[in-house]
């Protein structure tokens, strides 16, 4: 054989926390004097807002494989 082996990696896994959907908008209260609707945007604790995890943590934490 000539040549390097290919590289061989893992694609990440969707997070088993939040399938996926990292960021929720929570509405935190009444609306204000404009009609407007106050939102807070919250990630995902496991995944930081990202929707994936390496392959290695999901399989850990009970993931899909």
């Amino acid at each position: 054989m000539t040549g390097s082996a290919p590289a061989t990696s893992t694609s990440p896994r969707i997070c088993p926390n939040c399938d996926g959907f990292a960021t929720a908008a929570v509405s935190s209260g009444d609306r204000d004097a404009s009609g407007q609707l106050p939102t807070l945007a919250v990630d995902c604790p496991a995944c930081h807002g990202a929707g994936t995890l390496p392959a290695s943590i999901a399989q850990f934490a009970g993931g899909r494989a």
